[in-house]
């Protein structure tokens, strides 16, 4: 378990952090309108509502919006196994798939209930030095409790070699 994960929670629900990192880091989410709902150490909740700048020409939410978002919800929990950590943990994604039920219209939230499983592989990570891979579960609904999107992405984690710049610190 990283020790440092509630630091972690605490820095990432302060508002304007995390506008900031959006902004910084990954813009096209900054507009787009992502936000964290929820955030422990064994689930995350993300939103996107419906608005003009991720829009498609349907009258709902951009496919592409909707994969930032589910997997924004199981990227936010490898950031806060990797916070801080001794050695410094690197992570990728390496495979995304995504299945696509209903219209997005309104506000979607995606849950990622992986946790457990990002964290075993982070610690398998640093025990073993050498790339471990985890596949985590989102699923989007709306605000009747309607299946939008499930995504599955992958990601890989290994230790960091040089002083590579951490990457929420």
């Amino acid at each position: 378990m990283n020790n440092a994960f509630p630091q972690f929670i605490k820095r990432i629900n302060n508002r304007f952090f995390f506008r900031q990192f959006l902004f910084v880091k990954l813009p096209s989410a900054f507009f787009a309108g992502i936000n964290i709902e929820a955030i422990d150490e064994t689930k995350t909740t993300i939103s996107i509502k419906q608005k003009w700048f991720n829009k498609n020409p349907f009258h709902s939410i951009y496919f592409a919006v909707l994969t930032m978002a589910g997997e924004m919800s199981t990227g936010v929990l490898c950031l806060g196994n990797i916070y801080k950590r001794k050695p410094a943990i690197s992570m990728l994604v390496i495979e995304q798939r995504g299945v696509f039920h209903k219209k997005a219209t309104g506000k979607i939230l995606f849950t990622c209930e992986d946790g457990i499983k990002i964290t075993a592989a982070v610690e398998d990570a640093i025990k073993n030095n050498n790339a471990t891979t985890v596949t985590c579960y989102s699923k989007g609904i709306n605000s009747n409790n309607e299946t939008v999107a499930e995504f599955w992405v992958t990601w890989s984690f290994k230790q960091r070699n040089g002083k590579a710049k951490p990457l929420a610190a």
